[in-house]
Formats: C-alpha cells, sequence, structure tokens
C-alpha cells in the first residue's frame, strides 16, 4: 500500500496510515534509512502544527527513531518554513513537520526535509516506504547501548524569527503600520504577530489561540470572511492569512479585497526583477497560476515558466534552473534566497517592506496583476483512467481552445487524489468560458463514466 503523496503522509487520525503503530514504524524505517544517508549528526529534527493528535504522532515518531539509534531534538509547534531552516543551519541530518497543512484538525500527516532543508526525494521516500511494509523491518534495531534519545530546543522560535529579520536591510522598520494577521490556530500563531511586533507594525492578532481542534476552522488562508472584515473595521493597511502549518500567505488589501499567490508573486517579481535581483528574468508556477499573470509577467521582460501542481515541482524547477522565485496561487511562495520551500511569514514581510519602502498600498500594487476570470469544474468518474485514451475529449478542448483563439487557456487534468477530472478555463469573457468548460465536461461525462 502506497504511504507517501506528494506531500508525505497524510490521512485521518486513528486511520491507516495515520495510527499511532504504522507511525511507529515510519519512524524506524526513516531512521534505518536516513542513517545510511549521511552519517552526519546522527539526528532528527521534530516539529508539529497546533492539532490535538501531534501529541500521539509525535511521541509515536521519536520511539521509532530512538529505537534505531538516532537522536531526536523536539521543537513543538513551529512553521513548516521554521524547521526547512532549522533542519538545515544546524546541520541536522532530516527534519519532520507533524502537520495536515489546511485540512481539518481530525486529519494529521508526516513530511520530511533533507539535512539541506528540502523535501526528500522520492528514491528516498521510496526506500522508507518499502521498509514500513517490510515485515523483517525489526532486524535493523541496535543494542541496547546504541539507541537514541529525545531532547528539546528551547529557543526555536526565536532562532527562526531573527533569521526572518535578516532577510530585510539592516534597519527595516514597519513602523507606522497596522497589520491583521490571522493565524489560523495552526503553527505560526505566536511567530507572525512576534515578528511583526518586534519590527515596529501595530499588530492585531485573530484565530491566535489554538485548543486542539479549531485548526483551519472558519479561519486562516482557507477562509478569509473573518479577516476581511477585521481589516475593514480597524482601517488596517493589510490583512496576512496563513494556513495551519504557515508555509502559505493569502492576503487582503486595505479595502478588504483579497490577494492571492498569483497577484503576491507577480508584484514581488516586478519588483525583484527592477532592482536587479530576479534570476534569470524567470518566475516558475504551476499550470493552475493564472493566466493573468502570465501577460503582466510578459509586459515586464519576466518569463512565467510552469510546472506539475505541487509545491515540490516548483521548487524542482527552481533548481533546476538557478531561478529564486516561484510559488503557486495557493499561496506558496517561495523565496528560494531566504528559504527552501514555502515561506508565510517571510512572504508577509517581503509584501510589508515592498509596500513601505514605496509608500504604495496594496490594492494599487496588486491592481497592476490583473487577473482572468477561471472557472474550475470538477468531473466524477469511475475508476481512473488515462484521459489520453479517449480521443473525443481531445476534440473538444481542441474546440474549445479554438473558440477562445489566444484570449484564454484550457487544461484537462487528472486530480492526483481523488477519482476526478479537473476541467480549468480561463479567457475575458466569464459566460464563454463556463460555456465551453460545460461542454467539456459533458464529453468527459459521456465517455469516462
Amino acid at each position: 500500500m502506497k504511504l507517501f503523496g506528494t506531500d508525505g503522509i497524510r490521512g485521518k487520525i486513528n486511520r491507516h496510515p495515520m495510527t499511532p503503530e504504522n507511525v511507529l514504524r515510519v519512524g524506524m524505517a526513516a531512521a534505518t534509512v536516513l542513517r545510511k544517508e549521511h552519517n552526519g549528526r546522527n539526528m532528527v529534527l521534530i516539529g508539529k502544527d497546533t492539532r490535538l493528535s501531534g501529541y500521539m504522532i509525535e511521541s509515536a515518531l521519536t520511539s521509532g527513531i530512538c529505537s534505531m539509534g538516532m537522536n531526536v531534538t523536539l521543537v513543538g509547534p513551529l512553521p513548516t518554513p521554521g524547521i526547512a531552516f532549522l533542519t538545515r543551519t544546524l546541520r541536522i541530518d532530516a527534519g519532520i513537520v507533524i502537520s495536515a497543512s489546511h485540512n481539518p484538525f481530525q486529519d494529521n500527516g508526516i513530511k520530511f526535509f533533507s539535512h539541506s532543508g528540502f523535501k526528500l526525494p522520492d528514491s528516498v521516500e521510496k526506500r522508507i516506504e518499502a521498509l514500513v511494509l517490510d515485515s523483517a523491518l525489526e532486524r535493523h534495531r541496535p543494542k541496547g547501548e546504541e539507541i537514541g534519545k529525545a531532547m528539546r530546543l528551547d529557543d526555536a522560535t526565536g532562532r527562526y524569527i531573527e533569521y526572518i529579520k535578516s532577510t530585510l536591510q539592516r534597519g527595516t522598520t514597519l513602523e507606522g503600520m497596522k497589520v491583521v494577521v490571522d493565524c489560523a490556530n495552526g503553527a505560526t500563531y505566536k511567530t507572525t504577530p512576534w515578528l511583526l511586533r518586534e519590527l515596529g507594525a501595530e499588530v492585531i492578532s485573530i484565530n491566535d489561540k489554538p485548543d486542539g481542534t479549531n485548526i483551519n476552522l472558519a479561519c486562516g488562508s482557507t477562509d478569509m470572511a473573518g479577516l476581511q472584515k477585521s481589516v475593514r473595521a480597524a482601517g488596517a493597511h493589510i490583512g496576512i492569512a496563513h494556513d495551519g502549518d504557515g508555509d502559505r500567505t493569502l492576503l487582503c488589501d486595505e479595502k478588504g479585497r483579497i490577494i492571492d499567490g498569483d497577484r503576491i508573486m507577480g508584484i514581488c517579481a516586478a519588483d525583484m526583477h527592477a532592482s536587479g535581483m530576479l534570476k534569470g528574468s524567470a518566475v516558475v508556477a504551476t499550470v493552475m497560476s493564472n493566466l493573468g499573470l502570465e501577460k503582466f509577467l510578459q509586459r515586464q521582460g519576466i518569463r512565467l515558466l510552469r510546472t506539475k501542481v505541487g509545491d515540490r515541482y516548483v521548487v524542482e524547477k527552481m533548481l533546476e534552473g538557478g531561478y529564486n522565485l516561484g510559488g503557486e496561487q495557493s499561496g506558496h511562495v517561495i523565496f528560494l534566497d531566504f528559504n527552501t520551500t514555502g515561506d508565510g511569514p517571510i512572504t508577509a514581510v517581503q509584501v510589508l517592506n515592498l509596500m513601505k519602502t514605496r509608500n504604495i498600498p496594496l490594492s494599487k500594487l496588486a491592481s497592476a496583476v490583473r487577473l482572468f476570470p477561471q472557472v474550475l469544474m470538477n468531473v466524477g468518474i469511475e475508476k481512473r483512467q488515462d484521459i489520453r485514451n479517449f480521443p473525443e475529449i481531445e476534440v473538444a478542448v481542441k474546440k474549445a481552445e479554438d473558440r477562445l483563439n489566444g484570449s484564454g487557456r484550457v487544461l484537462v487534468r487528472p486530480s492526483g487524489t481523488e477519482p476526478l477530472i479537473r476541467v480549468m478555463l480561463e479567457g475575458e469573457d466569464l459566460s464563454l468560458i463556463t460555456r465551453l468548460g460545460r461542454d467539456i465536461a459533458k464529453v468527459i461525462k459521456e465517455k469516462m463514466t
């Protein structure tokens, strides 16, 4: 049975694969593989978000890792990018984040970072998975005196905050800026408010009282209505919305209008390009990023390079080409000069610094990136099949593309997690792309169900 998806292992708590018994084996298998990989400090760093189940998963992982002779450093609740940063800078063999990101509290997950702070390669994940499923895993256990030990790193949050501040020019201040931060009752509940206050901003922090069950509950980047209302009521300059593990940031401007990841990338890319800081004069995004972003970047002399959906594929493309800015529409924005993964707090301070130094409100910065209307339809199918085996679908897509005549975009792809075909269209005419999308969806339903 496959354990790893595109972002580690994830599932309902106390249901396979997220049972304590299985997680114990994941810890054992990971330690066995990682010891052979690096032979460095013989240490794994473990952090988590604020889910109730995090205690159980943390204990099971720690037991499994220590039983195979590796040591563990525990940091408690800390944003995912903080784990990546500490793993890299403390020269630890691997980092583990216990989180299900933007999912509800009933879910949890495990994702790994290598010693360099990047997500583990597929080949290493497959070796871990094979060992978890191997009935002879226990034969790798060392003698009693060779088992590992666990310890705590008490100043993890402070170290991460000081690093984020160092990404700004010395002396930078956010004094005079009023900011509302929605922490999603998740891993950023201390980090971002503390960070912004230290930089001099006036901070109104909401959804910053996690109780183990309220993470992502009607708040954060998946539900921004409360943030929008708070920004307008407070007369704030900006609203910042994180997800449960803090690797995403979405924004709303001073008028309460949502600014998605595409617009954030466009704003930052234009500024970096103008100052000669955008490597390769390119931004890496996924196939889901809006055509409006691509058109905006073209006008700035910047290329948009697209990958499959998933931030790990964005990072891979960035590393291949030496690019330093990429991300996803959902708010994963990767500043590769600063961190190895999407970093919500870093994204927030970079945009705030840009607003402050240029003295331009977010609404004006974002208005330059005019996004095209986009429709997304999900067509349920009985079983997963290759859509390339159905030429009628290809004909329907070609017909839609011809009708748009270069003024829009059509994307038809299978879901990576569900028996669905996703149909996405973009164009200047919402009624037209909606009609064309329905036509394609109708053909898919007729031929694949």
